[in-house]
C-alpha cells in the first residue's frame, strides 16, 4: 500500500466561511452532484474537473474549492460518491471509519471500490453530457484513490493531495500527469511511503510533481485553518499548484 488506511485525520478540521455558488444535480443512478459552472466568457471550452472529495463528501469546504476552480475556468463536478452517507466534520471518534468504510453508517450502504467506482463513472458521463472532452481530476484525502482509479475511465491528467489508501497497483497504472501535494506531518501518507510513491511513479514515464509543505497535517489542502498563516499559505499554494498544473497539462492541444 502506497498510503494508509483513513484515520481521525481525515474527518477534522477547519469549516470554511463562504456562500457556495454551485448547485445540486443528479447523476445517472440517482446519485446526487454539486456542480459549479465557469463563466459564461471562459475560455477553457470543453475542459472541466472531476472532485472525487473526502470522507466529508459535499459539504462548504469542498463546495467552495469547487467553485474556486470554476471561478478559474474549469467547471467542476463532485459526486456524491458516499451515496448521502458522508461523515460529518469534527465527529469523530464516535464513528468507527473502517466500519463505515466497510458497510455504511446503516450497515447497507458499503463505501468500497465496486461501490464508489459506479458513482465516478457516473460524474466523468455527466461531464461528457456537458460537451467536455478532456477532464481534470481532483481528489483530497479519500478521493485521491479514486481519481487515481479512472483515468481508465476518462480523467486526462490529475492533482490529489495527501492520499489515503492507495494501493501500489493503481499508481503503476497511472496513464496521465499527475501532481501531488503533501504535508511534512501525515501518518496517512509517511515519508517512507511518499519516497515508495516516488519510485513507482517515475517508472511509469508520466509526468510528475510532487510539493512537500511543513508545518501543516493530512487534511491542509481542503481543511486548513485559514485563520493560522502557515495553513492558509499552504492550502493557497495547494490549490495555485493544481491550477498551474491544468493550465500546463489540461489545456493542451
Amino acid at each position: 500500500m502506497a498510503s494508509n488506511h483513513p484515520k481521525s485525520c481525515c474527518t477534522v478540521g477547519t469549516l470554511h466561511e463562504g456562500t457556495p455558488t454551485g448547485k445540486l444535480i443528479k447523476l445517472e443512478g440517482g446519485f446526487d452532484a454539486y456542480i459549479s459552472t465557469a463563466p459564461d466568457e471562459n475560455p477553457n471550452k470543453g475542459i472541466g474537473i472531476l472532485f472525487a472529495p473526502e470522507a466529508m463528501g459535499i459539504y462548504p469546504n469542498s463546495q467552495l474549492l469547487a467553485d474556486s476552480f470554476a471561478a478559474k475556468g474549469y467547471t467542476t463536478l463532485i459526486p456524491d460518491v458516499f451515496n448521502g452517507d458522508a461523515v460529518p466534520l469534527n465527529k469523530f471518534p464516535t464513528i468507527d471509519l473502517m466500519s463505515w468504510l466497510t458497510n455504511g453508517s446503516n450497515g447497507n450502504n458499503p463505501h468500497t471500490t465496486e461501490h464508489v467506482d459506479p458513482i465516478l463513472v457516473a460524474g466523468i458521463k455527466a461531464l461528457r453530457q456537458l460537451g467536455i472532452h478532456r477532464i481534470g481530476g481532483v481528489g483530497y484525502c479519500f478521493g485521491a484513490k479514486y481519481v487515481l482509479r479512472h483515468f481508465k475511465s476518462g480523467i486526462d491528467v490529475a492533482f490529489i493531495a495527501h492520499p489515503s489508501f492507495v494501493e501500489e497497483n493503481e499508481l503503476a497504472a497511472l496513464s496521465g500527469p499527475l501532481s501531488i501535494a503533501a504535508a511534512e506531518t501525515d501518518s496517512i501518507f509517511t515519508t517512507a511511503m511518499r519516497h515508495k510513491l516516488e519510485e513507482i511513479l517515475i517508472k511509469t514515464g508520466q509526468p510528475l510533481q510532487i510539493n512537500l509543505f511543513s508545518g501543516v497535517e493530512h487534511g491542509f489542502g481542503i481543511r486548513g485553518d485559514p485563520a493560522v498563516k502557515i495553513q492558509k499559505f499552504a492550502k493557497e499554494q495547494a490549490f495555485s499548484q493544481a491550477i498551474a498544473w491544468f493550465d500546463a497539462y489540461l489545456l493542451k492541444e
